[in-house]
């Protein structure tokens, strides 16, 4: 029992969890020198960059279109809580950065929401950051995505619906047909 009292309490580590998408991976691998599937330590005071420049971008797109510094982010303590975030920031002249729905010019920076969408030209990348506990780094954990990120997040229709927008009561079942209701019933 002595020992459960003595051992040092596991600290947890933030983790930011981005997910890529282009829809010319397959064919150009724009995203080959990204570690996929693996946690990658970063120390919490190193800014880290996004873009095609290889000596100064820790993480690399294989792509001529994107800048040679696209986007940095920088992990930070909130001022008087213990709250971590991430601190996003537009590097690129040319190309706007899109986080949500806000748009970023050339060294425009806003608080990375816990989970959001980044866009720049055909890229999307969703993150959302995992807390933790750890002041001395953070930890990076990259998927690659098959699929567009950006979609209407609509329920799939059960009935196909026609060009006219009418549906006729044999594509209804009868227990969903629709009913009318006076307004004084309940």
């Amino acid at each position: 029992m002595i020992f459960c009292e003595e051992a040092d309490t596991e600290e947890t580590v933030t983790c930011l969890h981005m997910t890529f998408y282009h829809p010319c991976q397959d064919d150009k691998m724009m995203f080959r020198c990204l570690n996929f599937c693996e946690r990658e330590q970063v120390r919490a005071n190193e800014i880290a960059t996004f873009g095609r420049d290889s000596t100064t971008c820790r993480y690399n797109f294989m792509d001529s279109r994107v800048s040679r510094i696209q986007f940095s982010l920088q992990f930070y303590r909130k001022l008087d809580t213990s709250e971590f975030c991430f601190e996003i920031k537009n590097m690129s002249k040319k190309t706007k950065l899109r986080v949500d729905h806000t748009e970023l010019g050339y060294l425009n920076k806003m608080d990375l929401p816990w989970k959001c969408i980044i866009c720049f030209g055909e890229y999307q990348i969703l993150t959302e950051m995992q807390e933790g506990q750890s002041v001395d780094y953070y930890e990076t954990y990259f998927h690659l995505a098959q699929m567009p990120l950006l979609q209407e997040r609509c329920l799939p229709s059960l009935q196909p619906v026609p060009e006219c927008g009418i549906f006729t009561s044999l594509s209804l079942s009868p227990d969903k047909s629709p009913k009318e209701i006076d307004e004084n019933e309940s």
